[in-house]
This record gives C-alpha cells, structure tokens and sequence, in this order.
C-alpha cells in the first residue's frame, strides 16, 4: 500500500536541501537516510533521502543527486509515497495509520450516524479527521481525546462525543451569517435594501 508521507516545499540554502511538510507521524522511519520513496509526480522520482536534520522546528531532506538550489526548487511541492504493508501497526497500541481510520463510519455515543472519515489533515496543533455527511456535506472534527472517545476498527467506527456547534449545522449557519454581517459592518441593517 502506498501513503503519502511528506510534500516538499521551498529550496533551504544552496546545497540542495529543502523543507518538507511531513505527512507521517513516524517520520524518523518514514524519512530517514536511505529511505527511497516514490513521489507524485511520478517522472520526478523515486528519490532516496542522502540527510535530514531539524532546523527551527522544520524537517530538511537533501536527496541523492541534488546538489544545488535550482535542483532542490524543481522539487517544490513534491508529494513523497513510502510503500508500507497494509497490515503493519504502529507500537502504540494508542496511535493508528491514517490508511487504518480512511473510510470509517463516525457516530455519536448514542449510536447516530454523522458520516464517513473521507481524509486526515495533518496540522502543526493537532490532526483532523475531514468527514462527509450523508448530505454530502463536509465536517472537520479535531482528532483528539476530548473528541474522539473510541476508534474500533473491527466495528469500523469511530464514536465521537462532540462540544456543542461542532457538527450542529444550525450553529454553523448562524455563525456563517453573522460573520457576513459583522464585514458589512452594521449587524443591526437590514440586508439587500443599501440603506443604514
């Protein structure tokens, strides 16, 4: 099975090294040197990774055979693919792979249906699971404990206990006009007439 691990992003120095968004929670395993990896597009790799260091806070990758900027430019936006069998698990009995929560059904406590986890967004704060509701609709709901109590992968759901307004599409919608109103800049004007 193939996973996106990382994307590449700008050129860093001279010397054909670049930042990368790591899409991977093991990135030590994923993006270590000698790791040869498949990319999107396809007629830009594969590449193995020569090094990678940290340099304030970001990962930095430099590949075999680059060696200056404009090399490491052509590069930019790069997705990198690691092969990784389908049925591996993480060592924490705690953490999952993003290919092992794709396509699960989300409920709340009570058993009603919410929708399906459709892509994960890896984020700097915390990860998200993007959900599609039965309308067709799209939810974010912040992958953490708080949130999420239980993931079965056996039952292929995951039960989720909500703060109010998360997934209320009332909530949603109220917020979404009263930021409209709020850049008109009088909440208490009546729309569509142009007076005040």
């Amino acid at each position: 099975m193939q996973l996106v691990v990382a994307r590449i992003g700008r050129a860093h120095g001279i010397k054909g090294e670049v930042t990368v968004e790591v899409r991977t929670d093991e990135p030590e395993l994923r993006l270590g040197p000698g790791a040869v990896l498949a990319t999107e597009p396809a007629e830009t790799g594969p590449l193995t990774i020569e090094t990678g260091r940290v340099h304030s806070g970001r990962l930095l990758l430099r590949f075999e055979g680059v060696r200056d900027r404009s090399g490491a430019e052509a590069l930019r936006n790069t997705l990198l693919i690691a092969e990784v069998d389908p049925d591996e698990l993480p060592e924490d009995p705690e953490e999952f792979y993003d290919h092992q929560l794709m396509d699960l059904d989300v409920v709340l406590a009570d058993g009603t249906e919410v929708g399906r986890i459709t892509e994960i967004t890896h984020l700097p704060s915390q990860d998200l699971f993007i959900v599609e509701r039965p309308d067709g609709s799209e939810v974010m709901i912040p992958f953490v404990e708080e949130i999420v109590g239980e993931i079965d992968l056996e039952e292929q759901r995951v039960v989720i206990t909500p703060p109010p307004g998360l997934i209320d599409e009332s909530e949603a919608v109220v917020a979404t006009s009263r930021e409209e109103e709020g850049e008109e800049g009088d909440e208490s004007a009546p729309s569509g007439d142009g007076t005040r």
